[in-house]
C-alpha cells in the first residue's frame, strides 16, 4: 500500500480482489488528482468519494472485504451514513446485493436488496461468461444523476445482479435475455461492466462520477 494521507479525496478500496492498477489509471485519465489505493478504514472515513472494484467470485470478494477489520463499518458510515458518492465495479457492484449464489449462498452487504445469480443459458449459442462489448440501455429509473449514458461497454461476468426492486435498475444489457448493467440509488451507483476497459465510454462515466454531487 502506498504512503498516503487523509488529504486524499478518492478511496480506491484494496481488498485483494480488484483490478486496482487499471482502475487507478482510468481514474487518473478521467481527471482524478488524489487517489488513495487503501485498505485502511481510517482513510476511508475521510474519503470524499469511494470506488469498490472487484474481480473473481462473489464469495472470495466478500470474504476479502470483510476480513479487513473495520472496513465494512467504515464503508457503511461514509456511504450510507454520510452519503458520499460510491461507485461499485463488477463484483464490487454485486457485493451490494443481499446475497450471492456463486459456490453456495453467501451474504452480501445488503445495500440494495436482491441476489446475484448465474447467467442462464436459454440458447446454446449464448456463451457464459458474458464477455466482450455490449450495449448499455437506460431504464426509466436511471434517475437524474446523468452518470450513465447510452453506449457500449466491456463486460466480463458469469453471474448477474437481480435487484428485488426494479426502480434500483439504472441500465440493462442483452445477452440471451436482459441482464442488469447498472444499479443506482441516491448516492450509490454500481456497474456490471468495466469502465476501465471500456475506452471513451468508460472514461466518460468516471468523469461524471468525479463531478457527481448527489
Amino acid at each position: 500500500m502506498r504512503n498516503i494521507t487523509m488529504a486524499e479525496a478518492i478511496a480506491l478500496i484494496d481488498y485483494g480482489a480488484g483490478n486496482l492498477h487499471s482502475v487507478y489509471n482510468a481514474l487518473k485519465s478521467a481527471g482524478a488528482e488524489h487517489i488513495a489505493v487503501t485498505d485502511d478504514p481510517v482513510l476511508v472515513r475521510g474519503a470524499k468519494r469511494i470506488v469498490l472494484p472487484g474481480v473473481g467470485s462473489f464469495r472470495a470478494c466478500y470474504e476479502g472485504l470483510t476480513s479487513i477489520p473495520g472496513m465494512v463499518a467504515a464503508l457503511e458510515e461514509r456511504v450510507l451514513g454520510a452519503n458520499v458518492p460510491f461507485l461499485g465495479i463488477c463484483v464490487g457492484m454485486q457485493l451490494m446485493a443481499t446475497r450471492g449464489l456463486e459456490h453456495g449462498e453467501c451474504p452480501g452487504l445488503n445495500w440494495i436488496a436482491g441476489e446475484v445469480r448465474r447467467i442462464s443459458r436459454t440458447d446454446p449459442a449464448i456463451r457464459v461468461p458474458h464477455m466482450g462489448w455490449n450495449d448499455v440501455a437506460l431504464t426509466p429509473h436511471h434517475g437524474d444523476h446523468g452518470l450513465i449514458e447510452e453506449g457500449e461497454a466491456y463486460f466480463l461476468h458469469s453471474y448477474h445482479f437481480v435487484p428485488d426492486n426494479g426502480h434500483d435498475i439504472a441500465a440493462m444489457t442483452d445477452h440471451g435475455g436482459g441482464l442488469v448493467a447498472a444499479v443506482a440509488r441516491d448516492n450509490i451507483i454500481g456497474v456490471q461492466f468495466h469502465p476501465e476497459k471500456s475506452q471513451a465510454y468508460g472514461l466518460d462515466l468516471l468523469r461524471n462520477f468525479l463531478e457527481w454531487n448527489p
